[in-house]
C-alpha cells in the first residue's frame, strides 16, 4: 500500500504543475474559484461534480489538506464556472456526508479518479445564488 502522505505529494505536484494548468484552459471544464486565504487573490481549481437544482456537489480527494478546502474554511464565498458561465455561491463542507456514496451519484469518470487517488474524501456542497 502507498503511503498516503507520499501519494498526496505526488498527486498534488502533478495537479499543480501539469493537470490544473491544462484543464483551466478548457472552456468546458468546471472551475471552482476561491479567495486565497493568505494572498486574498482569486484561486481557480478545476473540479468535477454535478449540479442538482440550485446546488453543486463535489468530493475533494484530500479533504482538509486540499488548498481550496483551506480557502473555503477561511471564506466560503466562491464562484463556479459551469458550462462557460460564472455563478456565485456559498460552499459548505459536509464531513458527516458519506463521500463514497456521494461519488456514486456524481459523474463516473471524475468519481473514479477521486476514488483512485483520494485518501481523505470530503463532500462539498455549493449553494448557488
Amino acid at each position: 500500500m502507498v503511503n498516503p502522505a507520499f501519494q498526496h505529494r505526488v498527486v498534488t505536484t502533478f495537479q499543480r504543475y501539469i493537470g490544473n494548468p491544462m484543464l483551466r484552459r478548457s472552456p468546458a471544464q468546471t472551475l471552482l474559484e476561491t479567495t486565497g486565504r493568505v494572498s486574498g487573490q482569486p484561486r481557480q481549481t478545476p473540479i468535477g461534480g454535478a449540479r442538482v437544482g440550485n446546488s453543486f456537489w463535489l468530493v475533494s480527494e484530500f479533504g482538509e489538506r486540499s488548498q481550496y478546502i483551506r480557502n473555503i474554511q477561511a471564506d466560503n464565498r466562491v464562484r463556479l464556472r459551469l458550462r462557460g458561465q460564472w455563478h456565485s455561491g456559498t460552499a459548505h463542507l459536509l464531513p458527516e456526508d458519506d463521500a463514497r456514496a456521494r461519488l456514486r451519484t456524481l459523474p463516473r469518470y471524475n468519481s473514479a479518479a477521486v476514488r483512485a487517488v483520494g485518501t481523505d474524501l470530503l463532500t462539498v456542497r455549493v449553494d448557488l445564488d
